[in-house]
């Protein structure tokens, strides 16, 4: 692989910088930089901007609005977008429903619903996982019962992120509870939030946060052209679904950008001897993320670079069970540098903002090493479709 970028490749990362350091408003890239609980009117700012500027979806169809980038310039975009601070399109819209419809919709679905996702004119939160039906996500339970131009939906969903700031749900559900395999009786529906029998009922997390929702359908009706594709074929929709949500699963800007945040944090942190950073285990220790960090890296570049006619490299793998780890190693660091001020979660005259969010940050960010498939998944992919090792 090369290790320096083209010219080409360099003129695009100019581009991308420029955009999101100069274009891109300050106030947005302050909020995202603040944390806590996202601002939805952010989000909408965020988003409408790129797609404005058309970088909202570089990586769907043309006609849709996309780029036909290289992996490589994808990989760039997402970069420059998170050391900017910038906060990234909303997921459900542009990796997950608005692909799918793209590629298995109908005509009437793509021209309703694409420009609006595109837009987040329409804000989508995703109806997979259930009380029991996680892991093993073929195992849900949710019913849709076809009578006549209406499917009449029963069940309930869970951690459903963002539900609350949603207009609509793409959700699996069962059409064929007698079909010999559970993933061939399952379909995919978009239904609206306002419907009436929808409920939705927040989930607070360990960090007092509201992200995650659980839904309830009772005798929910759902106009049946609402269905996405067939019927009975949502399980191979879902698959698609979940590949395209792990596009850019190794957030390499945002890890950058968090431990030269971590180093200045600890700058400040004063000591009888100095500052924090004067500590020779903890320089060893930042030293030793950093090194990870340039792998990663140089890992990325090496698989965007080896992806071909859209087909992600099956190292990908690596990079998701990597990214995570790193990504909560360098948020475990800025917890350990807040030291006894990161037990407050409120600043306060003694106690500054990003010491107060570094314990909440820290435990919220232990779900990166199960969203977007488990690190026990990866590793299991890696050891059979890598290495070849059979259990």
């Amino acid at each position: 692989m090369q290790r320096q970028l083209s010219d080409e490749d360099r003129a695009f990362q100019q581009e991308m910088r420029t955009f999101f350091t100069t274009v891109a408003p300050q106030d947005i890239r302050d909020a995202n930089a603040a944390g806590g609980e996202p601002d939805p009117d952010v989000i909408r700012r965020a988003q409408r901007l790129l797609n404005e500027h058309g970088l909202a979806v570089p990586h769907w169809p043309v006609e849709y609005g996309g780029k036909q980038w290289t992996e490589l310039q994808h990989h760039i975009y997402r970069t420059e977008m998170q050391q900017a601070n910038f906060p990234t399109p909303l997921p459900f819209n542009v990796s997950m429903i608005g692909p799918v419809l793209a590629t298995f919709g109908s005509k009437e679905l793509k021209d309703r619903f694409l420009p609006a996702t595109a837009n987040l004119d329409i804000w989508w939160c995703q109806g997979f996982s259930e009380p029991d039906a996680g892991s093993d996500l073929a195992g849900l339970r949710t019913t849709a019962v076809r009578e006549g131009d209406e499917y009449v939906v029963n069940g309930q969903k869970t951690w459903t992120t963002l539900g609350q700031h949603a207009d609509w749900i793409f959700a699996l559900v069962r059409t064929d509870p007698n079909a010999p395999k559970k993933q061939m009786g399952i379909s995919m529906l978009l239904i609206k939030m306002d419907t009436p029998g929808l409920t939705l009922r927040p989930i607070k997390l360990i960090d007092g946060g509201h992200e995650v929702n659980e839904v309830f359908f009772d005798n929910v009706r759902v106009p049946a052209d609402q269905l996405v594709g067939e019927e009975n074929k949502g399980w191979d929709y879902a698959k698609f679904l979940l590949g395209n949500e792990r596009v850019g699963v190794a957030p390499v800007g945002s890890i950058k950008r968090k431990l030269a945040d971590a180093k200045s944090f600890a700058a400040q942190t004063k000591r009888a001897d100095g500052t924090l950073l004067d500590d020779p285990l903890l320089a060893a220790r930042i030293a030793e993320l950093e090194t990870d960090l340039m792998a990663l890296e140089l890992t990325v570049l090496r698989v965007a670079g080896g992806s071909k006619d859209g087909k992600p490299d099956p190292a990908s793998s690596i990079l998701k069970l990597r990214g995570s780890q790193l990504q909560q190693d360098v948020l475990e660091l800025v917890a350990d540098i807040a030291g006894a001020a990161g037990l407050s979660w409120t600043a306060n005259d003694d106690v500054p903002a990003w010491a107060a969010s570094a314990t909440p940050t820290y435990l919220n960010f232990r779900k990166a090493s199960i969203y977007g498939g488990s690190n026990e998944v990866q590793r299991s992919i890696i050891s059979g479709g890598i290495l070849g090792l059979k259990g």
